[in-house]
């Protein structure tokens, strides 16, 4: 397992430097995905490119040289780095499903219809025979076909997508180390 933070350029440089550039400047926190477990970060980079790679063995291929390891740095990365955030909300999406509407029958029988065909009908439940009215104002709400596991990836998927985001605007570099 392996997590992903970025620091500003100056941490990385030998240690007199950033001595001397602690005394002027104040450390600054490093920056993490958000609420990404760290079982759940190789699923989220599992079907994602970067630099020709797939983004979850690149990152295995620099730990086994050493941790931490610069995993992008920018301004070079930059692009690469941008698109493989693009393909995580991307495939966040594809995996998520459709949105759906839901009712349930009085017997217990639920009723799921795709955000985009909701308009009022009516039907006989299957179980029963009673007749459910898939009116919009008489919805449960909205849910997604997605199981837990696959809107857990999903999350990790937008975080990871927004963490380097925001380590590319800052212009800091992405490591990645062992958990």
């Amino acid at each position: 397992m392996f997590r992903f933070y970025a620091v500003p350029a100056w941490q990385l440089l030998d240690e007199k430097a950033v001595k001397a550039m602690a005394a002027v400047t104040p450390p600054e926190e490093p920056i993490r995905p958000s609420n990404v477990p760290p079982e759940m970060m190789e699923a989220a980079l599992s079907q994602v490119e970067y630099r020709g790679y797939q983004a979850r063995e690149r990152a295995k291929e620099l730990l086994a040289a050493k941790s931490p390891a610069v995993f992008a740095n920018s301004p070079n990365d930059l692009p690469a780095l941008l698109r493989t955030a693009d393909q995580l909300i991307m495939i966040a999406k594809m995996d998520g499903g459709e949105r759906a509407t839901m009712w349930r029958c009085q017997c217990g029988t639920s009723y799921a219809v795709p955000v985009a065909l909701v308009r009022p009908v009516s039907l006989l439940c299957e179980r029963c025979g009673r007749t459910v009215d898939l009116d919009p104002s008489f919805a449960l709400g909205e849910g997604s076909a997605a199981d837990e596991r696959t809107l857990s990836v999903n999350a990790a998927r937008r975080a990871l997508s927004d963490f380097f985001r925001e380590a590319m605007a800052r212009g800091w570099p992405v490591l990645v180390s062992k958990q």
